[in-house]
């Protein structure tokens, strides 16, 4: 996934909604379980100080006893953190009373540290410090004997291990920690599923086109689903619309090429008859007329061919016979030609064209060499995106070369420095307009080796 991609965008979607969501809901399970932990540990203690209460207050003396029933076997335990105690308050004489856990030790009254009541239960609640150093949570209940409203009051007090209830909620904090995690993990990793699966029909539609752009194929075929139907279906007409706009075009360039040739012969053969300054005159410039009407009705055949989509040509097999042929018309200079070539090097674009552009520059460098020519080209790898996707050709010779003033003046349209050599000075300047219009460039630079070497730079399939 790169990063500007829809997978990648979906991916950072859902995994921003996942980090976000999860710890969210694993803060709300944990403060609810929290919640409903310390409400039935408060619970708890409530019940046992009320039993305590209703136990220890029914004496029929003038004193509390302590109660017969303990409810909570950690209550004779020491120092195990549940305790229970009796005191006197509001100044009154009377013996404390204490759970077997507690000892010698003492709580600490919630009411005498002034505590406000919980009007609801009728209690007090203060997190504390047990006679071990523990921390404790105590509940205080404030009643007389035998219940009389008008009677000496005493405090009754309940503790039970604040360890007990943060162990409970630790140990849950780490599991559903555990289980969120995996829970996250798992829905990334679906999320990868998801979208390999959702996005895999867009992947069957780029091999479909790239299988056009190569040739394979001339319209997108298969099962898609229903919301890219749409999508395939445009296409194929929008390929359909270029095949017919290109031939309608390489209809109308030859039919413009017969109307006028025609014409102009008659102005030629005219013009002729006619001496004198005159018709010189005029047949020298229908004569040009002529020259820039082929090389327009070129160029624009040139332009219809690039157009074609899904053209492609494999470039060894279009090299291999041009260089034997070229080789046999050079043999009295004993020429040799090494081509290195990737198998799998294709050029996007018409086989004459490659034809005529390598023909030109062979042939070129063949005539200036001393007798070794180079044909390299690298072909782009295989992961290279569409607009990466570019041929690379050299062609050098071990010729006299060029220098730069001459290397900036050669391609000029019928432009030739020695006029020893054959030729209509036309070949690099096609190869030049050839280039362009596949939207490639062609360089003139110093060869290694002494000569001219050309770098031109093509399309690839």
């Amino acid at each position: 996934m790169t990063v500007n991609s829809l997978a990648f965008r979906m991916f950072v979607t859902s995994a921003v909604w996942t980090v976000l969501a999860l710890p969210l809901a694993g803060v709300l399970i944990y403060s609810l379980y929290r919640a409903d932990v310390q409400t039935s540990f408060d619970g708890q203690l409530q019940k046992l100080v009320i039993a305590i209460d209703v136990d220890s207050m029914a004496a029929t003396g003038d004193q509390p006893i302590a109660p017969t029933n303990r409810y909570e076997p950690l209550f004779e335990v020491s120092n195990s953190g549940w305790y229970w105690q009796i005191l006197p308050v509001d100044g009154q004489k009377a013996e404390p009373l204490t759970s077997a856990s507690l000892g010698a030790a003492r709580l600490t009254s919630p009411y005498a540290l002034g505590y406000p009541l919980d009007e609801e239960t009728n209690t007090r609640w203060r997190n504390d410090v047990g006679p071990n150093g523990e921390r404790v949570r105590i509940v205080e209940v404030l009643d007389s004997l035998r219940h009389d409203p008008d009677g000496p009051r005493f405090s009754i007090i309940v503790a039970g291990p604040l360890e007990w209830f943060e162990t409970s909620v630790t140990n849950f904090r780490n599991r559903l920690t555990v289980a969120l995690s995996l829970v996250g993990l798992g829905l990334l990793l679906i999320t990868v599923l998801q979208i390999r699966f959702g996005l895999a029909p867009l992947k069957r539609v780029q091999s479909a086109l790239a299988a056009i752009r190569s040739g394979e194929a001339t319209r997108l075929e298969g099962n898609v689903p229903s919301e890219i139907e749409p999508l395939r279906e445009e296409l194929n007409a929008l390929i359909q619309s270029n095949l017919d706009i290109v031939e309608r075009a390489r209809t109308q360039v030859g039919n413009l090429a017969h109307a006028l040739k025609t014409p102009l012969a008659v102005v030629v053969n005219e013009a002729r008859e006619h001496k004198g300054p005159l018709g010189a005159k005029v047949a020298e410039q229908a004569e040009i007329m002529g020259e820039q009407i082929n090389h327009y009705l070129e160029r624009a055949r040139m332009a219809a061919r690039v157009s074609v989509i899904g053209r492609s040509t494999p470039v060894l097999p279009t090299v291999t016979p041009l260089v034997r042929a070229l080789e046999r018309i050079h043999r009295d200079k004993d020429v040799r030609i090494a081509v290195q070539c990737p198998d799998d090097a294709n050029f996007q674009g018409e086989k004459q064209d490659l034809e005529e552009m390598l023909g030109n520059l062979l042939d070129n460098a063949a005539k200036w060499s001393r007798g070794q020519v180079l044909l390299t080209v690298t072909a782009p790898r295989r992961t290279a995106r569409p607009q990466q996707r570019r041929l690379q050709i050299v062609v050098e010779d071990d010729g006299p070369g060029l220098t730069a003033e001459q290397r900036a003046r050669i391609g000029q349209r019928g432009l030739r420095l020695d006029e020893t050599k054959p030729g209509s000075g036309l070949g690099l300047s096609i190869a030049i307009d050839l280039a362009q219009s596949y939207r490639g460039s062609l360089k003139l630079e110093e060869s290694p080796h002494g000569g001219l070497l050309v770098r031109l730079d093509l399309p690839a399939v």
